[in-house]
């Protein structure tokens, strides 16, 4: 299969990564951005292609392209495509942006697949989201899901409403754990502890406490509830979140990034 990319930013760098690590050929990948210094770091990096603009002869060939630039950027990015692009399956990882507009700057193309990975997929532990146009094929899910998934989980979702939620749940999530992490470190700093013993302390309790969610049969409630003996030090700390409204916050948190998902389709969705 070959792949392309049009940007060539971390994310792409990532799944070009994974991909590569997977056992895909330097060969079989080809990366087109504007930037000469990223180009060059690409191609110092993978070996791989890479070209400077999108067009029929960068293009020539793909079985599969991914669109990895901004949402504000994508419109631009796959203008005067329709062609070049007619026989490729299309994957855009750009929050916001919906299939059905995509489709239609690519003079009504449908093989298209809308993805949300996360910033975790630079290390290989990504989850990414996925979502199809209507009536596209089993062999293409598959090679989606398998680009995607050189750099993590994968999990699609029937209607593709639900990706802005994937985005708000997955997409953004690193930053709120990263916002958490940092809250912790800094009340660890306030109770006598230095930077170093701050910092491995949250982050290694973050690492540990994923870990074990992820192994363990329980639902993320249960672990809790092991780890809370009435009267304890834990249900101290829990009764002072949970009186701040810790939930309802997160609720919130991820309502409004869903609203905002949608908002950037509507904005940057128009011709």
């Amino acid at each position: 299969m070959q792949i392309g990319f049009i940007g060539g930013g971390n994310m792409a760098s990532a799944l070009v990564g994974g991909l590569l690590a997977r056992g895909t050929t330097a060969d079989d990948i080809r990366i087109i951005d504007p930037s000469p210094e990223q180009r060059a770091a690409l191609q110092q990096r993978f070996g791989i292609e890479t070209f400077e603009r999108a067009d029929g002869q960068s293009l020539a060939g793909l079985d599969l392209v991914v669109i990895a630039v901004k949402p504000q950027q994508i419109r631009d990015a796959v203008h005067g495509l329709a062609e070049p692009l007619a026989n490729a399956l299309v994957v855009s990882v750009a929050a916001g942006i919906r299939a059905a507009d995509l489709s239609r700057w690519l003079g009504g193309h449908r093989r298209i697949v809308r993805a949300m990975p996360n910033t975790p997929a630079l290390i290989g532990m990504g989850v990414t989201g996925l979502a199809a146009l209507p009536g596209l094929s089993e062999n293409d899910r598959t090679q989606a899901e398998r680009v995607l998934g050189a750099v993590g989980q994968t999990v699609w979702v029937d209607d593709e409403s639900l990706i802005d939620a994937v985005t708000a749940v997955s997409g953004s999530g690193p930053a709120y754990v990263f916002l958490f992490m940092e809250a912790m470190i800094d009340g660890a700093r306030a109770l006598g502890l230095d930077a170093q013993q701050a910092r491995t302390l949250a982050l290694g309790t973050f690492a540990g406490a994923a870990q074990l969610a992820l192994q363990a049969d329980e639902p993320p409630a249960t672990l809790r509830e092991r780890v809370t003996s009435k009267g304890g030090t834990t249900a101290a700390a829990l009764a002072v979140m949970e009186a701040g409204g810790v939930r309802h916050v997160v609720a919130d948190a991820l309502a409004a990034a869903q609203r905002r998902s949608v908002e950037m389709g509507d904005e940057f969705g128009r011709d």
